[in-house]
């Protein structure tokens, strides 16, 4: 018994993680920004009904869920453009924190 129950538990696991996975693909997420959308809308629409459900059925209180107004799409154009920023900067910067680090020790060699 005490050999089996670590392989239950990595079963266990591995399944969640491989339908956490599915339910991903299945439902657009690892596509384009408007699927992901349109994916996090179905979700809105779904989770709270069955969160309350469970909540009914095991008699437990949870407290309400936050609102909150979030656009992939947004959110993805935001940190695109500003990895794009500090790769086009990032040339420069290296170039001023060189002459920076090279002044400092010519300052400590005197």
């Amino acid at each position: 018994m005490a050999k089996i129950l670590p392989v239950v538990k990595l079963a266990t696991k591995v399944g969640i993680a491989g339908g956490a996975v599915y339910m991903a693909f299945d439902w657009g997420l690892l596509s384009d920004s408007v699927h992901g959308e349109e994916a996090l809308n179905k979700a809105k629409a779904v989770i709270p009904p069955a969160v309350e459900e469970w909540s009914k059925y095991f008699g437990l209180q949870l407290p309400a869920a936050p609102k909150i107004e979030f656009s992939p799409g947004d959110a993805w154009n935001s940190g695109v453009r500003t990895s794009i920023h500090a790769l086009s900067v990032a040339p420069s910067v290296l170039g001023e924190y060189t002459s920076q680090s090279m002044q400092y020790v010519k300052e400590l060699i005197k």
